[in-house]
């Protein structure tokens, strides 16, 4: 006998929700949180770039994003292109009616809403990363061909039934292809593009607006509790762990960055905090399927730790101005987290016969999380690279001196945030 789906009202209620709210960590969340750490002569240009990847990401997505990523008419083809996307049958949404279902008995074309945040979201967390010195016409061409070949195929390994899903690496939310992904190559562009002109070292440029970091980190918070709660497709006892273990994870990171902070810097800031809490965020997003409360506190204190070391010691030694700590804490977070993942997954959680970390036996899945995201951060590196070259080479991607020195809103966007 035929099964016939039903839709789920209460799961579509529930990704409906979810949609909104990873929507919500763009714009206001990331806009904020990166406008309020740069000086005030660059907030519109944060805002501006944060727009435009809104706007352009969720065209690309749907006119054939959504396809490469989850099509699989390549792989019943076997088209040799099968590695790299998933094919063109799903273009458009082509063949997606509003009954179409898919996993969670939810429309497919709620589920393509859905992703598509998720591609938005992940060229916006790169700007950090060079930051107040990017020319706007070169920034449009280099994040367009980013995301179309850096994050569709990315996706497709790794979500859309690619080499890497298969191989086992669990990435229950965006691990190696939101935060790994999106990290490196803000560590590539910001070594490439090079510092800002009055960059130095030990003197930290100070953010204008510490009420906007705050408020963008308090809608990054409550945003991704639909970026990892929703991974799962469902409203159901696996979503409810999620939530508890995004918020636990993100509570302790923040903790002990503050306490790091206060011990080192001698203050309790609220931009360390600020910060704590994101690097939770990135760290829980890979594990939040698979791990418990355990897994989710140490998650958050190593997490911490690690990201203060990066961008309080580590990044000074370098001498690499990654402006506001794209690679610091999205990079190294989302690293440590698909690692950590590979330790503290357990059947608790993922169920009888599921995946489990080495912290309960299984040295495998440590394995094959390392394997991930050392492909992840090899991929992610050389295609960025790339782009840089080609895009620097054809339009230029540092904006003039005296632009940088006066700022970019005036000059780039003919506006300034604060007119008397």
């Amino acid at each position: 006998m035929t099964r016939i789906l039903m839709l789920d009202s209460g799961n579509t209620a529930w990704i409906l929700t979810s949609t909104l709210l990873v929507l919500f960590m763009s714009i206001p969340g990331i806009a904020l949180f990166y406008g309020g750490l740069v000086r005030q002569k660059n907030v519109l240009s944060i805002i501006m770039q944060t727009l435009f990847i809104v706007g352009v990401v969720s065209i690309l997505w749907v006119a054939f994003g959504y396809s490469w990523v989850f099509d699989t008419s390549f792989s019943e083809k076997d088209n040799p292109l099968a590695f790299l996307i998933g094919g063109f049958d799903k273009a458009f949404l082509h063949g997606i009616g509003l009954d179409t279902l898919t996993a969670g008995n939810i429309p497919e074309i709620l589920f393509a809403m859905f992703q598509c945040m998720f591609a938005v979201i992940t060229p916006a967390l790169i700007l950090g990363a060079f930051a107040e010195r990017i020319k706007f016409s070169g920034y449009i061409v280099f994040i367009t061909l980013w995301v179309i070949l850096a994050y569709f195929p990315m996706a497709h390994w790794v979500w859309g039934g690619g080499f890497l899903q298969k191989m086992g690496a669990i990435d229950f939310a965006g691990g190696t292809v939101v935060h790994i992904n999106a990290g490196i190559s803000a560590l590539i562009m910001a070594i490439m593009l090079g510092k800002r002109s009055d960059y130095r070292i030990g003197h930290p440029i100070t953010p204008h607006n510490v009420t906007f970091v705050f408020m963008g980190t308090a809608f990054l918070w409550i945003g991704w509790f639909g970026f990892n709660a929703g991974s799962g497709l469902a409203a159901d006892g696996l979503a409810a762990n999620a939530f508890m273990v995004t918020h636990i994870a993100t509570a302790t990171a923040a903790v002990t960055w503050m306490a790091i902070d206060w011990i080192f810097n001698k203050k309790p800031t609220i931009i360390g905090t600020c910060t704590g809490a994101v690097a939770g965020l990135v760290a829980i997003t890979p594990a939040a399927g698979s791990v418990d409360l355990t897994g989710a506190f140490c998650i958050g204190f190593i997490t911490s730790v690690i990201c203060f070391c990066m961008v309080a010691i580590v990044k000074p030694k370098l001498k690499y101005d990654d402006s506001l700590d794209a690679f610091g804490v999205h990079g190294i977070g989302g690293i440590v987290g698909s690692i950590l993942t590979g330790i503290f997954a357990t059947r608790f959680v993922t169920g009888e016969g599921g995946v489990q970390g080495a912290l309960y036996g299984d040295w495998h899945q440590l394995l094959v999380q390392t394997a991930a995201t050392v492909f992840a951060i090899a991929f992610s590196a050389v295609i960025t690279f790339i782009l840089f070259k080609i895009v620097d080479k054809t339009i230029g991607l540092r904006v003039g001196k005296r632009v940088e020195e006066e700022g970019l809103d005036i000059y780039e966007h003919g506006e300034s945030a604060y007119n008397r």
